[in-house]
């Protein structure tokens, strides 16, 4: 019934099909790169870790920088460096954790620099902990930092972006947005938020005809950026940040929707939908992640 209906359709549907198909792996092979050149890029948790990292990406294209943290030290010695790489870089010491420092830091950086075109929400925290364990301010400071956050700085922004229908926003995740890991309930939930955010901006953005608005989500497995105490993976070795920045950074340029680090992780993520219970658990086991965690108010390797 469904190919009587479709028959006076299908050359049409065949063209669609070789297009895409030769669209697809185009893009595979030779995706196309956009330029960052003089875009006002603003990066939040720029003072370590993938955020410092990712700054030096973009000044090694020569995009203006505008580094947000939350330590003034850290983030003039990322500006400094970003300079020297021969970008203009604007540091500013901003806690994400408090709704009107983020709308005040912005209204400056507005006025002092201009409208922000890429805005990479990478400031995060974590505690690692059983749920017993987790104090509740450190519960709720988790959500502030790496959720709610970037409903302020998307909502500070992306009006300007809006009027030129130009911009990118890029969500930096985490693997724990993807699959859940013990020992990091309000950090994996706040993540799951995350790539949620970015799905439903993403879709948003579309519906309201903002195709020239791009946006990336960033999950990545486990980063040595010092945030947990003695980190481990089973077959893996630990990503450095250096790295991780590398491949987001060319996901950025690519204009990639998700960017998932290692892709390895996609294989097991896709066996997690499939495979009955017992057989997960036999995946999970063998990309396990391994860290010193607080159980029950008593420190305790995992």
């Amino acid at each position: 019934m469904i190919m009587f209906l479709l028959r006076p359709y299908m050359h049409y549907l065949f063209i669609l099909f070789i297009y895409l198909f030769i669209y697809l792996n185009l893009s595979l092979i030779l995706p196309l790169r956009k330029s960052v050149r003089g875009e006002i890029v603003l990066i939040t948790g720029a003072s370590r870790g993938i955020g410092r990292f990712i700054a030096y990406e973009f000044a090694k294209c020569q995009s203006k920088l505008v580094l947000w943290a939350t330590t003034k030290h850290g983030i003039e010695e990322t500006a400094e460096e970003c300079r020297k790489l021969g970008a203009e870089a604007y540091a500013f010491v901003v806690d994400c954790s408090k709704r009107e420092e983020i709308y005040r830091a912005a209204e400056k950086v507005k006025s002092q620099v201009g409208d922000v075109s890429i805005l990479v929400n990478n400031a995060g925290i974590v505690v690692a902990a059983d749920l017993m364990a987790t104090e509740d301010h450190e519960i709720t400071k988790i959500f502030e930092v790496n959720i709610l956050a970037h409903f302020w700085t998307t909502k500070a922004f992306l009006p300007a972006m809006m009027r030129v229908n130009h911009g990118h926003i890029v969500t930096v995740a985490s693997a724990g947005g993807l699959k859940a890991l013990p020992f990091l309930v309000s950090y994996c939930s706040s993540k799951f938020a995350t790539v949620g955010f970015h799905e439903t901006l993403t879709q948003e953005l579309a519906t309201l005809g903002n195709d020239g608005i791009k946006t990336s989500c960033f999950c990545s497995a486990g980063v040595n950026t010092g945030f947990v105490k003695n980190p481990s993976q089973r077959f893996l070795p630990l990503l450095e940040p250096e790295h991780v920045a590398n491949i987001l950074m060319e996901g950025i340029l690519t204009n990639q929707k998700m960017i998932i680090v290692p892709p390895i992780l996609k294989v097991t993520l896709m066996l997690e939908r499939f495979l009955p219970e017992c057989a997960v658990a036999g995946v999970r086991k063998l990309s396990e992640i391994k860290f010193d965690v607080a159980v029950g108010c008593r420190d305790k390797g995992k």
